[in-house]
């Protein structure tokens, strides 16, 4: 807006910022705000199973193969006496209708060597279900 000053004929510059269309749209923008919130907050329906009665699952049969620090080889406690025992041990159970898992646990200096032929030997008989155990204790040891 411009104004003229009494004692001159140029028109003097109002300085100052009209500030009702901004407060306009921030009260229609927090409107809006207002009005969408609600819709957003609402839980979403799911259809989640029903709980049925089913037998309880069976514990999967194991098999621990243990390497000591000697690397003799245990199979469930029992010493074997050598490569050729677990071979014979490991074709036994293969046959079965259900082949079991196998639980490698190796001391932690038995050498690897005897650790990597007990899982080869295993897998080229045709198990699946072969995995290490007791990793925790290097674990334990390696982070100090």
């Amino acid at each position: 807006m411009l104004t003229t000053a009494s004692n001159d004929s140029t028109p003097e510059v109002m300085l100052d910022i009209n500030t009702t269309p901004l407060i306009d749209v921030m009260l229609v923008l927090l409107i809006m705000l207002i009005i969408t919130i609600p819709m957003q907050l609402h839980v979403v329906n799911l259809d989640m199973p029903v709980p049925t009665q089913s037998k309880p699952r069976e514990e999967p049969v194991t098999i621990q193969i243990d390497v000591d620090d000697h690397d003799m080889i245990r199979w469930n406690g029992k010493v074997l006496t050598g490569r050729d025992a677990l071979e014979e041990k490991l074709n036994q159970e293969i046959l079965s209708a259900d082949p079991p898992e196998i639980h490698v646990r190796a001391s932690a200096q038995a050498h690897y060597e005897n650790v990597a032929l007990i899982m080869a030997s295993a897998q080229r008989k045709g198990f699946r279900k072969l995995g290490i155990v007791g990793t925790e204790a290097f674990a334990a040891t390696h982070n100090r």
